[in-house]
């Protein structure tokens, strides 16, 4: 089992960056995947990107790509979110999420741990 907190979140102004973090306790976080969703009020969750275990292999949602990368540091069990360009339109609480089986990585039904979320406020 894995227990993942969140940070990073805040207020920015369009244009600007925020970097998100995950850490999660255990001694097996390099077997999980990794994915970062988010939701908006009133919406559904969505994937925003996603790592694999070995970091071989990085998944993006089409609405961040070029401007979000995610990475992982298997030595301190955390992985991140740089967010670069942010929109209004990226408000929204940002989950981290971690997944032991296979699966679609863009899928939330493939990952059987959550994080609390972190809220990331972009005005205009």
């Amino acid at each position: 089992q894995v227990q993942l907190v969140e940070s990073g979140g805040g207020l920015v102004q369009a244009g600007g960056s925020l970097r998100l973090s995950c850490a999660a306790s255990g001694r097996t976080f390099s077997s999980y995947a990794m994915g970062w969703f988010r939701q908006a009020p009133g919406n559904e969750r969505q994937f925003v990107a996603a790592i694999t275990r070995s970091r071989g292999s990085l998944y993006y949602a089409d609405s961040v790509r070029g401007r979000f990368t995610i990475s992982r540091d298997n030595a301190k069990n955390t992985v991140s979110l740089q967010m670069n360009s942010l929109k209004p339109e990226d408000t929204a609480v940002y989950y981290c999420a971690a997944a032991l089986v296979s699966g679609s990585l863009t899928l939330r039904s493939t990952y059987q741990y959550w994080g609390q979320g972190t809220q990331v406020t972009v005005s205009s």
